[in-house]
């Protein structure tokens, strides 16, 4: 083997360890999120899911979330929380509205740990009636589409998960940009 060629491999080498050692802590909202961190843990360092941290402690969901799990968590980002009409979120906070945001935030989340590949394995094989089962009692329709999962609420709307597979220690959190609606 040449010398140029052992140098392009331990080149390679030295990339990919660079890599997976970056995916295995991949930042979220400006902040690392750690695999042996919980899912409440890495997201109040998000500064993408403020909005969300929120609404989990409105809802009392905290504990839940910190809890042994394993969760999958649809995580709106707070541009996704602004898409909806104004006021919304404002009200949803209030304790009046506990029940509701309650079962808004369970819908986003998925019994188990699951991958982006994995859920896109599941919708392949389910097909055209594929649908994802929440902790909340909704069923979303879901489809993959130029490659990407896409999960549909009540209203129509869809959210397209953008940051896929934030391992955790209780879980996986997977980014999206759309709030689902029961």
């Amino acid at each position: 083997m040449t010398k140029s060629i052992r140098t392009a491999l331990a080149i390679g080498a030295i990339a990919l360890a660079g890599a997976g050692a970056a995916s295995a802590n991949p930042m979220v909202g400006g902040a690392p999120m750690y695999a042996s961190k919980n899912i409440v843990q890495n997201a109040i360092h998000s500064k993408d899911h403020t909005t969300l941290v929120a609404a989990v402690k409105a809802a009392g969901l905290v504990k839940t979330l910190e809890g042994p799990g394993p969760f999958t968590v649809l995580a709106p980002t707070n541009e996704a929380f602004a898409k909806l009409p104004a006021g919304t979120v404002d009200t949803l906070l209030k304790p009046e509205n506990k029940e509701k945001l309650t079962k808004i935030l369970t819908c986003h989340v998925i019994a188990g740990k699951f991958t982006v590949d994995q859920l896109k394995e599941a919708v392949m094989k389910a097909g055209k009636g594929a649908m994802i089962k929440t902790v909340g009692g909704c069923e979303w329709p879901a489809m993959v589409k130029d490659g990407n999962l896409m999960i549909m609420d009540n209203h129509g709307d869809t959210a397209m998960i953008t940051i896929p597979n934030v391992m955790q220690s209780n879980g996986v959190i997977d980014v999206i940009d759309t709030v689902l609606l029961p």
